[in-house]
């Protein structure tokens, strides 16, 4: 029976999961789009374009793991995670408020990374996995709320 700590625990709810760090790629992808076509005299510079062109590798990556979680939902379930499905989806969704609200690219980064290591780690099936990359997502949320 599924308790209200088994987030990840059935088809729906990986592919809510899916659904949502499709959401984030999309927007790591605007925000990216948006400094790369800044004007080339805009304060942010060169450096700044170049990390949004990094950032668009890393939206490939995450697409790429929302993909393989749609394919394996059934096997990606998580049995045991320990956290409510509406807290993953939550900070899924506060990650991605941050990405489209963010002004300097490098602030996000790591942020980015994070997100990529929870897809990765919500398609290994494996709760301990799962439950650090949550960890490190929300570690880099509360980060970005103390800038």
């Amino acid at each position: 029976m599924k308790t209200d700590q088994d987030g990840l625990a059935s088809v729906e709810d990986v592919m809510a999961l899916a659904a949502q760090l499709s959401s984030v790629a999309g927007a790591i992808h605007e925000r990216a789009l948006t400094a790369i076509r800044a004007p080339a005299d805009a304060a942010l510079g060169e450096d700044e374009r170049q990390r949004a062109f990094a950032l668009l590798d890393d939206e490939l990556l995450l697409r790429q793991h929302v993909h393989a979680l749609y394919l394996d939902a059934a096997r990606a379930v998580v049995k045991g995670l320990g956290q409510p499905q509406q807290h993953v989806l939550d900070l899924t969704a506060d990650a991605a408020e941050k990405i489209r609200k963010i002004t300097v690219i490098a602030n996000i980064t790591g942020l980015v990374a994070a997100l990529v290591g929870l897809a990765g780690a919500a398609a290994s099936g494996v709760p301990g996995t799962v439950s650090l990359a949550l960890k490190g997502v929300r570690d880099h949320i509360k980060a970005l709320k103390a800038q």
